[in-house]
């Protein structure tokens, strides 16, 4: 594909178990994508379902051009993210939750002309002008919790690294989806520390937020594997599990610990 061919945006939506939420997100995603002067594709992942995801996904493409359904067989939200992105074309490329808890229309304060100086875009429930709706507050304070272990352990300096909706350019993208290795809920933490080790610019953006029912995080079983995989990361850097993109050099601020 030549750059002159290359959509701006890739907008991926990782899907497990989504055959209720997903004809009505992916609605909504083409009718905004339609109404932007920029060109762009979309692509569902699809990873061990139980259910009709797929068909549901598959039924969707069929009649809308630019759309792709990717298939993985085995669940985890990682792996599907890293297909996806590392499947796509776009200049930038845009995690989506199915939920659509970010309202689509937000999409546009991550690109330029909006954003700009930038190689990772995170939403943020966090930072200053963000405002959440209908979060219970134990999820709030069970998530405050764990964002504190991973600015102690991982990530110094971000607010908000598990909301579901993150832009990359290309070329954050590709270096950073090939090094890392983790397919369940932390690899967010994974590819943030990765981005900051390598030296890539990160910015946060606030966002209004709506608590969807039905999250797939199983508080206890999954709070507990993301607590060992903030280990994990730092074990796997330690022992040099993650190859450097060429051309870059590990960045001298974030400490070791």
């Amino acid at each position: 594909m030549t750059s002159s061919e290359r959509p701006f945006l890739s907008l991926i939506i990782p899907a497990h178990n989504e055959e209720h939420r997903l004809p009505g997100t992916l609605e909504r995603v083409h009718n905004f994508l339609h109404s932007q002067a920029f060109s762009s594709e979309v692509l569902i992942v699809e990873n061990g379902s139980l259910d009709r995801t797929a068909e549901a996904a598959d039924q969707f493409a069929r009649s809308n051009a630019g759309t792709r359904v990717l298939r993985e067989p085995r669940a985890g939200k990682g792996l599907a993210v890293r297909s996806g992105m590392l499947a796509a074309h776009g200049e930038f490329r845009f995690i989506c939750d199915a939920d659509l808890s970010m309202p689509i229309e937000q999409v546009v304060r991550f690109l330029p002309p909006a954003l700009t100086d930038f190689d990772i875009a995170i939403a943020s429930r966090e930072t200053p002008g963000a405002v959440r709706f209908g979060e219970p507050s134990y999820r709030h304070w069970i998530g405050r919790g764990f964002n504190t272990l991973v600015r102690l352990l991982a990530v110094p300096g971000l607010q908000d690294t598990q909301c579901g909706f993150k832009c990359f350019t290309a070329e954050a993208a590709q270096a950073l989806f090939v090094t890392q290795r983790l397919d369940g809920w932390t690899f967010d933490v994974e590819v943030l520390f990765l981005a900051l080790k390598f030296g890539y610019r990160v910015s946060e953006v606030a966002i209004p937020w709506h608590y969807i029912r039905g999250s797939r995080v199983r508080l206890l079983r999954d709070s507990w594997q993301m607590f060992v995989d903030l280990f994990r990361i730092r074990s796997n850097w330690r022992r040099g599990v993650y190859s450097l993109p060429a051309g870059r050099q590990p960045s001298l601020s974030i400490p070791e610990k």
